[in-house]
Protein backbone atom coordinates (compact mmCIF):
# COMPACT_ATOMS: atom_id res chain seq x y z
CA UNK A 1 0.00 0.00 0.00
CA UNK A 2 2.43 2.72 0.74
CA UNK A 3 4.45 1.39 -2.35
CA UNK A 4 1.88 3.67 -3.96
CA UNK A 5 2.75 6.69 -3.25
CA UNK A 6 5.02 8.36 -5.37
CA UNK A 7 7.72 9.93 -3.80
CA UNK A 8 7.85 8.46 -0.40
CA UNK A 9 10.75 7.37 1.51
CA UNK A 10 11.07 3.44 1.30
CA UNK A 11 12.72 3.49 4.81
CA UNK A 12 8.81 4.37 6.48
CA UNK A 13 6.74 1.58 7.68
CA UNK A 14 2.24 2.26 8.15
CA UNK A 15 3.42 2.93 12.16
CA UNK A 16 6.61 4.82 11.82
CA UNK A 17 4.87 6.80 8.83
CA UNK A 18 1.85 7.65 10.85
CA UNK A 19 4.14 8.69 13.96
CA UNK A 20 5.78 11.40 11.71
CA UNK A 21 2.51 12.56 10.34
CA UNK A 22 1.19 12.88 13.60
CA UNK A 23 4.34 14.56 15.41
CA UNK A 24 4.38 17.23 12.10
CA UNK A 25 0.80 18.47 12.45
CA UNK A 26 -1.20 20.36 15.04
CA UNK A 27 -5.01 20.48 15.82
CA UNK A 28 -6.37 24.02 14.21
CA UNK A 29 -9.70 25.57 15.69
CA UNK A 30 -11.63 24.68 12.95
CA UNK A 31 -10.95 20.96 13.13
CA UNK A 32 -8.42 20.83 10.54
CA UNK A 33 -5.05 19.03 10.99
CA UNK A 34 -2.84 21.06 10.04
CA UNK A 35 0.80 19.65 8.86
CA UNK A 36 4.16 21.65 8.72
CA UNK A 37 6.47 19.72 6.19
CA UNK A 38 9.50 20.79 4.23
CA UNK A 39 7.42 23.96 2.69
CA UNK A 40 7.88 27.19 4.54
CA UNK A 41 4.68 28.95 3.89
CA UNK A 42 1.05 27.96 5.50
CA UNK A 43 -1.38 27.74 3.23
CA UNK A 44 0.53 25.65 0.44
CA UNK A 45 0.66 21.72 -0.28
CA UNK A 46 3.05 20.05 2.08
CA UNK A 47 5.67 17.66 1.48
CA UNK A 48 7.12 15.11 3.54
CA UNK A 49 8.24 12.06 4.72
CA UNK A 50 10.75 11.96 1.68
CA UNK A 51 9.25 13.63 -1.52
CA UNK A 52 5.42 12.41 -1.12
CA UNK A 53 2.72 15.17 -0.34
CA UNK A 54 1.62 14.85 3.21
CA UNK A 55 -2.44 14.84 2.22
CA UNK A 56 -1.93 11.86 0.13
CA UNK A 57 0.57 9.86 2.84
CA UNK A 58 -2.08 11.03 4.69
CA UNK A 59 -4.95 9.73 3.31
CA UNK A 60 -3.34 6.38 2.46
CA UNK A 61 -2.28 6.02 6.00
CA UNK A 62 -5.66 6.80 8.03
CA UNK A 63 -8.44 6.40 5.40
CA UNK A 64 -6.64 3.39 3.30
CA UNK A 65 -8.32 2.63 -0.19
CA UNK A 66 -6.17 4.67 -2.18
CA UNK A 67 -6.39 4.85 -6.05
CA UNK A 68 -3.13 6.61 -7.73
CA UNK A 69 -5.62 6.91 -10.63
CA UNK A 70 -7.84 9.65 -8.71
CA UNK A 71 -7.05 12.99 -6.72
CA UNK A 72 -7.36 13.37 -2.84
CA UNK A 73 -9.73 16.29 -2.50
CA UNK A 74 -9.60 18.42 0.45
CA UNK A 75 -13.41 18.93 1.76
CA UNK A 76 -11.74 21.77 4.01
CA UNK A 77 -10.15 23.67 1.29
CA UNK A 78 -6.96 23.82 3.25
CA UNK A 79 -4.07 22.17 1.08
CA UNK A 80 -1.90 21.59 4.30
CA UNK A 81 -4.37 19.65 6.08
CA UNK A 82 -4.01 16.21 6.82
CA UNK A 83 -7.50 15.65 8.62
CA UNK A 84 -9.04 12.19 7.58
CA UNK A 85 -12.37 12.70 7.68
CA UNK A 86 -11.42 16.10 5.45
CA UNK A 87 -9.64 14.03 2.35
CA UNK A 88 -11.40 12.10 -0.09
CA UNK A 89 -10.67 10.63 -3.68
CA UNK A 90 -12.18 12.15 -6.67
CA UNK A 91 -11.51 12.12 -9.99
CA UNK A 92 -9.70 15.43 -12.05
CA UNK A 93 -13.00 16.31 -13.72
CA UNK A 94 -14.86 16.42 -10.85
CA UNK A 95 -12.01 18.10 -8.43
CA UNK A 96 -12.46 20.89 -11.28
CA UNK A 97 -16.13 21.19 -12.13
CA UNK A 98 -16.68 22.00 -8.04
CA UNK A 99 -13.71 24.37 -7.61
CA UNK A 100 -15.01 27.65 -6.78
CA UNK A 101 -13.55 31.36 -6.34
CA UNK A 102 -13.15 32.70 -2.80
CA UNK A 103 -14.89 35.67 -2.65
CA UNK A 104 -12.14 36.95 -0.33
CA UNK A 105 -8.25 37.29 -0.94
CA UNK A 106 -6.42 35.07 2.01
CA UNK A 107 -5.60 38.55 3.40
CA UNK A 108 -9.31 39.22 3.84
CA UNK A 109 -9.74 41.82 0.80
CA UNK A 110 -12.81 41.41 -1.11
CA UNK A 111 -12.32 40.64 -4.69
CA UNK A 112 -12.91 42.12 -7.49
CA UNK A 113 -14.85 40.99 -10.37
CA UNK A 114 -13.08 41.18 -13.63
CA UNK A 115 -15.74 42.64 -16.57
CA UNK A 116 -14.18 40.79 -18.95
CA UNK A 117 -14.53 37.15 -17.74
CA UNK A 118 -17.14 37.57 -15.07
CA UNK A 119 -15.24 36.19 -12.86
CA UNK A 120 -13.31 37.05 -9.75
CA UNK A 121 -9.82 38.53 -10.69
CA UNK A 122 -7.30 36.21 -9.54
CA UNK A 123 -4.52 38.71 -8.08
CA UNK A 124 -6.13 41.05 -5.37
CA UNK A 125 -5.40 44.26 -6.13
CA UNK A 126 -4.91 45.89 -2.90
CA UNK A 127 -2.74 43.22 -1.65
CA UNK A 128 -0.53 43.97 -5.00
CA UNK A 129 -0.35 47.33 -4.67
CA UNK A 130 0.39 46.96 -0.84
CA UNK A 131 3.34 44.81 -2.24
CA UNK A 132 4.57 46.87 -4.78
CA UNK A 133 4.91 49.70 -1.88
CA UNK A 134 6.82 47.49 0.12
CA UNK A 135 8.79 46.63 -2.21
CA UNK A 136 9.79 50.35 -3.14
CA UNK A 137 10.06 51.16 -0.06
CA UNK A 138 12.90 48.45 0.74
CA UNK A 139 14.65 49.08 -2.84
CA UNK A 140 14.47 52.97 -2.01
CA UNK A 141 16.39 52.26 1.58
CA UNK A 142 18.82 50.16 -0.09
CA UNK A 143 19.63 52.75 -2.86
CA UNK A 144 19.95 55.22 -0.14
CA UNK A 145 22.17 53.12 2.03
CA UNK A 146 24.71 52.38 -1.09
CA UNK A 147 24.49 56.45 -1.77
CA UNK A 148 25.90 56.76 1.83
CA UNK A 149 28.60 53.82 1.45
CA UNK A 150 29.82 55.33 -1.90
CA UNK A 151 29.60 58.98 -0.29
CA UNK A 152 27.10 60.43 -2.64
CA UNK A 153 23.96 62.07 -0.40
CA UNK A 154 22.06 62.87 -3.24
CA UNK A 155 21.26 61.79 -6.60
CA UNK A 156 23.48 65.11 -8.16
CA UNK A 157 26.14 65.60 -5.93
CA UNK A 158 29.96 63.69 -6.29
CA UNK A 159 32.43 63.27 -3.76
CA UNK A 160 34.94 65.97 -4.51
CA UNK A 161 38.41 64.65 -5.24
Amino acid sequence: MLSQITGLSRHFTAETLRAHLLSRATRADNGCLIVRGYGAQRGVYQKLAGRAWAHIAAYVIFVGDYDPALEVHHDCGAPDCIEPSHLRQRSRADNCRDRFQRPQCRNGHDREIDPATGRFRRACRICNRLAQQRWRERHAAEVAEARTAYGRTSAGNHPSP
